[in-house]
This record gives structure tokens, C-alpha cells and sequence, in this order.
């Protein structure tokens, strides 16, 4: 319970520090925000990483806020213990491990004076005990009583006898005083020493205490060598601060940052070597028994110069016993200074042995006596000391005075140039332009540095090549250590101006060339062994960029991209600067030919980013595999992570590499592409149904790679897209998807054609209400088409054209079905027309002479009874509602095709002119015409339904009125004004039942009938019907009747639909106005060829005679068409 309670309470409390900081941070309390790299708002910003004492101090300042500085405030300080922020100097807090720290010390601390501030308001960072001696250079700093020197031999030796300990508990010391980063992978290529001085080496994990003392002591050594240098002229501060770059006066510290001491510091030349003594971390005591000594050396030797003197050996000589205050200590410094005279002098000499190397085997027996006689009685050993201190004057002076590289004997001393050791020694001077309390900073006597340990060039054997590199690479490893982006822009600097192979002297080439050494079986030059590591740490973080320079890489530190915090795209700039120079360098280094260079960026460029993607891609897969997503495939997810990667890949790292390489994106894009296609092949082959693993993963997988290839096209040129994208070898996404839906398309669409004919049966035919004239069962087929195509685009996976084609052609194909459906239970309105009665003539003859003419018309006898067939004739309405039914399918095809267009457009939102490319591909896929044969079936079926209605009106329902009565037996007794009133039934019949859209339709179709009729009476009314000549007028008033009815005052068909139709049937009515004797000849004329002058055709007029009760027409139909009497 209580560590629920203890849990609950840190949420509480982290939650209400969000809430304080997001206040804080939007409100007017602060000036200004700058927001971290990478982050847009405050959303982007992950609170629980912001140092609240940074916020509030610039709170209270009123100044701008960073909190890319607040968040490394944070994070350096989460080292440290929490401060109790009180005034009392009485309690503190260790930083360095108890445990490797050793005894207390056996003397009481120097008293504080009472006059000292004591702050406490920000973490104190405990200095190292070197640090800390060389920052109290004399006892009077402290208002003690005694006027004693604190100095490193007041430490008990005692705690640091064990060899075993770990060195870098020791070296830690000055660490601590920033969280900085292990730069533990960043070692030159360099041999070791075999004295056991591992000291010099970087890699100090194995360490011990005594050998770091002896590389601390060796930079004193260097310090004084440069002090006492002949010749040397160092410009003053004022002479060399206009010639600081604005590089060197923003990487060094603000004068408002330096310390007291430093500002007081002695003026000239005697300040600057104070400064480099507490740079260095020299204690005070050390540096004067140094210097003591040496000074004693130059006694009596007047003229004489310092390079010229053999240091370690005269130290030996001048520095006794009695100077240390405890024996061990002086056990220890005499066995650095023998070291290092065994490494100058046998291990890595400059000039090359003699004799077999008698001298040296000599020299090493004296350096062993010597150390050997600490260990023997006072007397004894101090007489072995002075004798073998003589003979070792003799052996080591000889081998140092040898003359190389043209100088003459004597005029060097060489001692301390022989390679490695002479670059060792070097870059541990070059460590003293940084600043003491901050390292990521360069003191402000920086120049005056560099130009003071130019004295040493000549002693070291260094020249401007090899301090160029040296710097480069302490420049480099202290980037590498403290993160800070103006150290490796300075060391960019001092890399680019390393002389390439030409720009070097004659001797210089040769000298370099001899500075070779073998590490681990490989023979390796200077430039090698200092660049190449360079190389590969940049190489290596290069080529997992998307691992070290991430966003949120600065939660990862004490992992593989520890050295990293933010994302900073000048950092990487910057390191892909320095990869790229320095193996320019070592290609030219390894003379294996002239290589272009541009050439060899862009193939560096993409080496780092195929490793990286690779590695990238491999880690995102990793993580899917980890992942416990229960409803997406891994595929998917996987797609899904991999466009962010390649999103990412865009907006942060494209824009640095593609100053070096154009297509950059598209290689990236192009290898994630065929990354991802490899793990998406064995899905897509084993794929055959529409299951929900393959809904969830071919959408992502075509969305990423439609993703990938509008990438390509945006950065590409206009000539190279199409170039680029022709590389990738496509999914085939939509294919495979394609035939999937195809078939499922296919077995939809047969369920579709199912319900409809089962629609169809059930249909009664009856409309729905008055206001919806239609049948149900069109509302049905409309239901089943539209739940078809919502589950087709509810199926999120690619599609082609040819599938939404395929859809169209189904739908078409169930209207097209329901029409026929409709129509094939409807009779042939011929069905409905009584048989034509046979012609005949008049009974009595008159006697004319008769025409020979070939006969036109082959009579037979009249059968006595005519039956016409039985007919299953549907009512009226019921036809009506078909019609209803049919206009509301067509009518509703506009809504569905738009809809099914909305859809696919909304679906497929890249394809802005796909219908315009579809009606350009696919002339039968288009957007208005996509149910073009379901409109033309159901309009075909409409126009038979009108025709069948109007037809089955005036032949069936009014065929006793209208077809077997009208003008019979003659015009006047049955006229046609008897007909409106049976004829208006019909029509208000139609009228009410049918919808408004289709009334003109259906009362046009019942005006044609009804002429048709009028016709056939005229012309085929049988033997009971006789018109005379004197009818044409009463015939012609009931035409106008008929007219005026179907007009209906302007409220029925328009006049001039009703004048067109009715002129064909007032050209019969015209030719029954003819005397008997002019249609003879006229039809004599038309059946001669000569045509008819009357206007009608020789069919016509052969009715008209039929029913003409005249002999004359009688005879000449008996003698020319011998066509029977009439039996009435």
C-alpha cells in the first residue's frame, strides 16, 4: 500500500511540475522561448526534461529562454545529488566514489577566511585534487598561519600503490566537472609503450595511478622546455586580439567567465606560462622543483641552449632526494624520469642503433641499477646512484646528440623526437588550450598557446603538417567528449588546413614518410594512424545517422549514440564535413591513384546511406516484430513505420546530404523500397482471398509506395523522375489486389442478378403510395446495388481502373436484366389488333372495258368467321406502374454513377484526372456514360410499354366503339365525337395513375394508337364500310375533333407534336374527297410507274376504291385486281 501510495505520489508530483512549467513557459513571465531543435510548439517538448532551476532563473533575469539549454542543464545535473539550496557551507556532497578515494587526509583544511562569499546557488562541480592544488598556487591564498605550500606530495603515496586500480576512477578527477561523453572508441592507431607508460595512451581503462602521474609530469617537463626556449617571441595579448577569428572569440570564454586569479595573472611571458601551468593541472610545487632544477643544469654552461639539454637526464642529476617530502614520491618521479629517458632514448629513438645496440643494452642496465638503489642502504645506494648517474651522462648524451635530418652534432638534442612518442607528448601540450572549468571551451590565451608551444617543434621533431593533424584530432576527441558544435567547427578548420601531399616541402614529404609504425600486424603512416580513427568514428556514426543524430537521441546517452543530444543539423554537417576530408586525405595518403573527387563524395555520400537505412530499417523491423499489435498485420505496421522513417529521412538528413549529393532522397527512397518490397513479396504470392490480413496490409503497403514515388518525383528533375522511377520494380500491389476484388466483383455481382430476379417475383405490381408510383421492387434492386457498392469501396485495398469498370458492367448488366424482365411478360401489341378484313368491292358492276394490268393483289375468299388468338392483356394500371418502375430506375442511374464516382475519387485522391485519363484509355468507362446500356434497355422498354398501352386502349378496350363501329355503316351515323367520351375515361385512367414525367410520353403513345385506328377504318373497315366522296368533309371535322381532344385546350400534348402526327392521317382523308373516276386514273398512273399525282400510294388508293359503292369502281377493281364482291 505504501508503495502504491509512494508511486501515485510521483505521478501526482511529475504531472504537477508539467502543469507549472507549461504555465510558466506560456505566459508573459519570460520574454522569449526558443524552441529545441526539431520542435515546432511546447507539445513537441518533453517537459520532465527541463531543468525548473534554468526556467526560473531566466524567469527572473526577464531574459530569452532556450531550453535546448535547459534540457542539458537537466541532464548534466542528474549526475550530481539534489542541493538543499541553503546557505550553510557545512555540508557537501562527493561525486568522485568513496571508494577509490583512499584515507582522509591527516592534516586539518586551511581555514575559510570570513570574508569569503559562499555561493550555493548552483550544483558545485567537486574538482580533482590536481585541479584543486593548482588553483590555490600559494598559501597565502588561504590566510593561513603557517606559510606552508600545499602540493601533491602532502598526499599519502600510500593510497596510490595499488598498480590494479582502475585508472579511470583517477582520471575521472577532472571528468567530473562536466557530464562528458566516453570517447573511449576514439584512439590514434599508435603503438604502445614498453616501459609501461599506457599513460600516453588514450586508452587509460588499464591504466595505473603512477603512469598518469608520469604523463602529468612529462607536460611540466614540456611547459618549462617552452619557457626556456631560445628564440621565442610571443606577441602580447593586444597585438594578437584583432587577429582572433570570430571562431577562436566565441569558442573562448567571456572575460566576465574568467577566473579572479587569471585576470591578476603576471603580464607577458611569465603570465602565460601561469596560465598554461594551471591549464595543465601542475601543482605549484612540482612546477618550481622543475624548474629548479633546470636552472642548476644550465649553471656553468653559458651560451648553451635549452633544446640542446637532455631534460630527464639533468633533473636526475640536480633533483635530490631531499626535496620531496616523502620517499615514495620521489621513488615515483625518479622512475617516470628513467622511463622516459628508456623511451626517447632506446625504445623510440629518432636516429637508428649502432653496434649492435651495445649502448642501448648498456643504457638499460644503468636505468635498472639506478632504480635499484632506492632500495639499498643510504650510503651504498647513493654511491651506485652517482656512478651510474656518470656513466649514463656518457651512454645517453652520445645517443642523444646524433645528428639526423641534416643537423650537425651537437645542435639537437634528440631525446624526445623520436615517433610515437614525439606526437604523444605533443598532444598532451595541445590539451592546454582548453579551459580548465569548461571544457567544451578554449581559454582566451589560446593563440598565445599555440604560438608558445611552437618552441617545442624543434625538440619534438613536429612540423606544420604533423601539428595540424594533432590539433585536428585533440579538437576532434574533445568535440567528441563535450558536444559543444564550436569545438569541431574549429577543428574543421585546423583539418582543412593540413597541406595535401604537393603543398608539402621536399624534406617534409621525406620526413613524414619515415613516421610509420606497425599496430596489430598493419604498417601504418602518421596521417593514418591519427585520421583513420577519425574516420571510422565518424564513419560508424554516419552510417547509423538515424540512430545518432536523431530527435530524441539525447534519451538514449549512455547507449550507442551517447555522444549525441539534440539534433543539430550543423553537428552533422559538420562530422560529415570531417569524414569526408580526412578520407580524402588517407586516399591520397595510400597513393592508390588520382579518384575524382565529386565522384568519391557521392559514393561516400551513399555508402552511409545504404548503411544507414539498412541498419534503420532493420531496427524498425525489429521493433514491429516486438510489438503487440493486435489488429494490424506486422506488414502493415511495418509500411507505416517505414514511411515515417523515410519522412524523417526527408526533413531532417536530405537537406545536409543532398549539398553533397543531389539524389540523395532517391537513393534512400529507392532502397527502403526494395527493403520493404523483399518482406512484402512472400505475402503477395501467397495471397488468393480478400482475408483481413490482406485488407490491413495492401493498403499500407501501396499507400508507402505511391508515398515513396511522389517523393521521387518532387525532388527529382523533369528528365530524370520518369528515369528514376523506371528503376523501382513495383509491388504489383494493385495487380494482385485487382484479381483478388475481381473475384470477389464476380461473386457479388451474381448475388446481385439473384436478389433481383427474386425481386422480380415477388413483384404485384402495385405502387408503393400516391405519391411513390412506382412498384417495390425496384426500391429493392436498389437497396442490394448500393450495399454491393458500398462493400466495394469498404474494401481498402488497391484498385485498378478495370475493377470500378467491372463494377459498372455488373450494375448495368442487373438493370438490364430487370428491364427484360418487365418486358418479356408483356404481348406483342400485334397481338392486340384484329385480323384485316379482306378486300372486296361494290356488288353491282358497271360495264367498262377492262385494264389489262399485271395483278397487285392476290384477293382470297373471306372466311366466314375470324378468331383472333386468346391474349393475356394486363390492366391498365398495372402497366402504368411498369412504367412508373422503369422511369424511376433510369432516373435514379444519375445519383448512383455520381456517387460511385464521389467514391472512387475520394479513394484514390492522387489520381486528380483519372477520369479524364479513363475516358482517354477506355472510351467505354465514362463518367456520365458508365449505364449506357441499362439507359437504352429501359428507355426501349418504356417505349414498348407506351406503344402496348395505347395500342391495347383503342384495339382491345375500345376496339367495339372505335374499331368495329365508328362509320358504320356509314360516316354519318357513327362519328367519331361518339368516342371522346369512352376515349377521356381511358385517358383520365392514365392520368391518374401514371407519374408526371411520363404523362406526354403515354398520351402521345395513345394519340398514335388512335390515329392508327382512325386509319384502319378509313382504309380497311371491311365491306360493311362505304365512304363517298361527299364524307371528306364530315371525316375531316371528326380528324379536328380527335385533334382538339389530345390537345385539350393547351393542357394536353403540345399543337404541334398532335399537327404532326395527324398529317399523315388527313392525306387519307384528302384522297377520300376525290371522285371515283380521278383515283382510277391515278392509280392507274402509280401502278404504270408514272407515280401518283394525288399524293397516294397504290395502296391507298386501292382501299379508297374498295370502299367506294359506285359500278365504276366496282368493275375496274373486278377486271384489274379481281378482287371478290362484297357479299352485303
Amino acid at each position: 500500500m505504501e508503495e502504491e501510495n509512494a508511486v501515485e505520489l510521483l505521478q501526482r508530483f511529475r504531472r504537477d511540475r508539467r502543469v507549472l512549467l507549461d504555465f510558466i513557459l506560456s505566459g508573459s513571465l519570460i520574454k522569449k522561448v526558443v524552441m529545441p531543435p526539431g520542435a515546432v510548439t511546447l507539445d513537441d517538448v518533453d517537459l520532465d526534461q527541463v531543468s525548473v532551476d534554468h526556467v526560473l532563473n531566466c524567469a527572473k533575469k526577464g531574459g530569452m529562454l532556450e531550453l535546448s539549454e535547459a534540457i542539458r542543464d537537466y541532464h548534466d545535473s542528474t549526475g550530481l545529488p539534489q542541493m538543499n539550496s541553503t546557505s550553510s557551507a557545512d555540508e557537501f556532497f562527493l561525486v568522485t566514489d568513496p571508494a577509490f578515494s583512499g584515507s582522509p587526509p591527516r592534516r586539518a583544511p586551511p581555514p575559510i577566511p570570513a570574508s569569503t562569499p559562499i555561493s550555493v546557488a548552483a550544483p558545485v562541480y567537486a574538482p580533482s585534487p590536481v585541479a584543486s592544488l593548482s588553483s590555490v598556487a600559494k598559501s597565502e591564498s588561504f590566510n593561513s598561519e603557517e606559510e606552508r605550500e600545499l602540493t601533491v606530495d602532502d598526499i599519502e603515496i600510500d593510497d596510490f600503490e595499488d598498480d590494479d586500480l582502475d585508472a579511470e576512477e583517477f582520471a575521472s578527477a577532472r571528468v567530473v566537472r562536466r557530464n562528458t561523453n566516453d570517447a573511449s572508441d576514439l584512439v590514434p592507431k599508435l603503438p604502445t609503450f614498453a616501459t609501461g607508460n599506457s599513460g600516453f595512451n588514450h586508452d587509460c581503462s588499464k591504466a595505473s595511478l603512477m603512469t598518469t602521474s608520469v604523463k602529468l609530469h612529462m607536460k611540466s617537463s614540456w611547459l618549462v622546455l617552452g619557457q626556456l626556449g631560445k628564440g621565442l617571441i610571443v606577441p602580447s595579448k593586444e597585438k594578437k586580439k584583432d587577429k582572433k577569428s570570430r571562431l577562436m572569440r566565441k569558442l573562448g570564454r567571456s572575460k566576465t567567465q574568467t577566473l579572479a586569479s587569471q585576470s591578476d595573472r603576471a603580464p607577458g611571458m611569465a603570465g602565460l606560462l601561469e596560465t598554461m601551468r594551471a591549464q595543465m593541472e601542475i601543482s605549484e610545487s612540482m612546477d618550481i622543483r622543475t624548474r629548479k632544477g633546470l636552472l642548476n643544469a644550465l649553471t656553468g654552461k653559458v651560451g648553451k641552449r635549452m633544446d640542446t639539454l637532455l631534460i630527464p637526464l639533468e633533473l636526475l642529476c640536480c633533483i635530490s632526494r631531499t626535496e620531496f617530502s616523502d620517499k615514495k614520491a620521489y621513488i615515483r618521479w625518479q622512475k617516470r624520469q628513467l622511463y622516459m629517458l628508456e623511451e626517447g632514448l632506446i625504445n623510440h629513438p629518432v636516429v637508428g642503433f649502432s653496434e649492435s645496440g651495445r649502448k642501448g643494452s648498456e643504457l638499460r642496465i644503468l636505468l635498472a641499477k639506478i632504480e635499484e638503489s632506492e632500495f639499498r642502504e643510504s650510503s651504498a645506494g647513493e654511491v651506485q646512484r652517482t656512478e651510474c648517474l656518470r656513466s649514463l651522462r656518457e651512454i645517453a648524451v652520445s645517443l642523444a646528440e646524433r645528428s639526423t635530418r641534416g643537423d650537425l652534432t651537437g645542435e639537437v638534442c634528440h631525446w624526445a623526437d623520436g615517433y610515437p612518442l614525439n606526437v604523444k607528448l605533443y598532444e598532451k601540450l595541445l590539451l592546454s588550450v582548453f579551459d580548465i572549468l569548461d571544457e567544451g571551451k578554449l581559454t582566451e590565451e589560446v593563440e598565445e598557446i599555440l604560438e608558445l608551444l611552437k618552441s617545442t617543434w624543434r625538440v619534438l621533431g613536429i612540423t606544420e603538417t604533423i601539428h595540424y593533424t594533432c590539433y585536428t584530432w585533440v579538437l576532434f576527441r574533445q568535440f567528441v567528449i563535450t558536444r559543444e558544435l564550436g569545438v569541431l567547427q574549429h577543428a574543421i578548420e585546423q583539418l582543412n588546413r593540413i597541406p595535401l601531399r604537393e603543398q608539402r616541402g621536399p624534406q617534409e614529404r621525406l620526413h613524414l614518410k619515415s613516421l610509420s609504425s606497425r599496430v596489430d600486424g598493419q604498417e601504418l603512416s602518421f596521417l593514418q594512424s591519427f585520421l583513420s580513427p577519425i574516420q571510422k568514428w565518424a564513419d560508424k556514426r554516419l552510417g547509423d545517422y538515424h540512430l545518432h543524430f536523431s530527435e530524441a537521441c539525447g534519451k538514449s546517452i549512455g547507449h550507442a549514440n551517447w555522444w549525441c543530444h539534440y539534433f543539430d543539423p550543423a553537428v552533422m554537417e559538420g562530422i560529415l564535413q570531417v569524414a569526408i576530408v580526412t578520407r580524402r586525405l588517407l586516399v591520397e595518403e595510400s597513393e592508390t591513384g588520382i579518384v575524382s573527387t565529386s565522384a568519391m563524395d557521392r559514393d561516400q555520400i551513399e555508402s552511409y546511406i545504404s548503411s544507414s537505412i539498412k541498419t534503420a530499417f532493420t531496427r524498425t523491423l525489429q521493433g514491429v516484430d516486438k510489438s503487440d499489435a493486435m489488429h494490424d498485420h506486422s506488414l502493415a505496421l511495418l509500411a507505416e513505420e517505414t514511411k515515417k522513417l523515410l519522412k524523417k529521412e526527408s526533413s531532417l538528413f536530405s537537406p545536409i546530404l543532398s549539398q553533397r549529393h543531389p539524389q540523395s532522397i532517391v537513393i534512400s527512397a529507392s532502397l527502403l523500397h526494395r527493403l520493404y518490397g523483399i518482406k512484402l513479396k512472400p505475402f503477395l504470392d501467397g495471397a488468393e482471398h480478400l482475408t483481413e490480413d490482406v485488407v490491413s496490409v495492401f493498403p499500407a503497403a501501396d499507400s508507402l509506395e505511391h508515398y515513396i514515388m511522389s517523393l521521387i518525383s518532387s525532388t527529382s528533375g523533369d528528365g530524370t523522375a520518369e528515369v528514376n522511377l523506371r528503376k523501382l520494380n513495383s509491388y504489383q500491389v494493385e495487380s494482385v489486389s485487382g484479381t483478388l476484388v475481381m473475384r470477389w466483383v464476380n461473386s457479388q455481382l451474381g448475388r446481385l442478378l439473384g436478389w433481383v430476379d427474386r425481386a422480380l417475383q415477388q413483384e404485384r405490381w402495385e405502387p408503393i403510395s400516391p405519391q411513390q408510383r412506382h412498384a417495390p421492387s425496384i426500391v429493392e434492386v436498389y437497396r442490394i446495388v448500393e450495399e454491393t457498392v458500398d462493400q466495394f469501396f469498404a474494401l481498402k485495398v488497391p484498385m485498378r481502373s478495370s475493377e470500378l469498370n467491372s463494377l459498372f458492367r455488373g450494375v448495368d448488366n442487373a438493370f438490364q436484366v430487370f428491364a427484360k424482365h418487365v418486358t418479356d411478360k408483356l404481348d406483342k401489341k400485334e397481338d392486340l389488333i384484329p385480323p384485316v378484313p379482306i378486300l372486296t368491292r361494290y356488288k353491282k358492276e358497271a360495264g367498262i372495258k377492262a385494264f389489262v394490268k399485271k395483278e397487285l393483289f392476290e384477293s382470297k375468299l373471306p372466311e366466314e368467321t375470324t378468331k383472333s388468338r386468346v391474349v393475356d392483356v394486363q390492366a391498365t394500371p398495372i402497366l402504368c406502374v411498369q412504367l412508373n418502375t422503369l422511369f424511376y430506375a433510369i432516373s435514379q442511374l444519375n445519383k448512383l454513377e455520381d456517387s460511385i464516382w464521389e467514391q472512387w475519387t475520394a479513394k484514390k485522391p492522387r489520381e486528380q484526372f483519372i477520369k479524364k485519363s479513363l475516358e482517354e484509355k477506355s472510351p467505354s468507362l465514362k463518367q456520365k456514360g458508365s449505364f449506357d446500356g441499362s439507359r437504352k434497355d429501359i428507355n426501349a422498354a418504356i417505349d414498348r410499354i407506351c406503344e402496348f398501352t395505347g395500342t391495347k386502349i383503342i384495339f382491345w378496350d375500345l376496339r367495339e366503339p372505335f374499331i368495329e363501329n365508328l362509320y358504320k355503316p356509314s360516316v354519318s351515323q357513327n362519328r367519331l365525337e361518339d368516342l371522346v367520351e369512352p376515349l377521356d375515361l381511358e385517358l383520365s385512367q392514365l392520368c391518374s395513375v401514371i407519374s408526371d414525367q411520363l404523362r406526354d410520353r403515354i398520351v402521345t403513345s395513345l394519340l398514335q394508337a388512335s390515329l392508327d385506328g382512325l386509319v384502319r377504318v378509313l382504309l380497311d373497315g371491311g365491306s360493311s364500310r362505304v365512304f363517298y366522296h361527299t364524307d371528306a368533309k364530315i371525316l375531316e371535322e371528326d380528324l379536328e375533333v380527335l385533334k382538339e381532344f389530345f390537345i385539350s385546350g393547351g393542357d394536353g400534348l403540345p399543337r404541334g407534336v398532335v399537327e404532326n402526327h395527324v398529317a399523315r392521317v388527313r392525306q387519307v382523308i384528302k384522297l377520300h374527297g376525290y371522285e371515283t373516276r380521278e383515283l382510277i386514273d391515278d392509280l392507274r398512273s402509280s401502278s404504270g410507274g408514272g407515280g401518283s399525282k394525288l399524293g397516294g400510294d397504290t395502296q391507298t388508293l386501292l382501299r379508297i376504291l374498295c370502299h367506294r359503292t359506285d359500278p365504276e369502281a366496282s368493275q375496274f377493281l373486278k377486271k384489274q385486281f379481281r378482287i371478290p364482291k362484297s357479299l352485303s
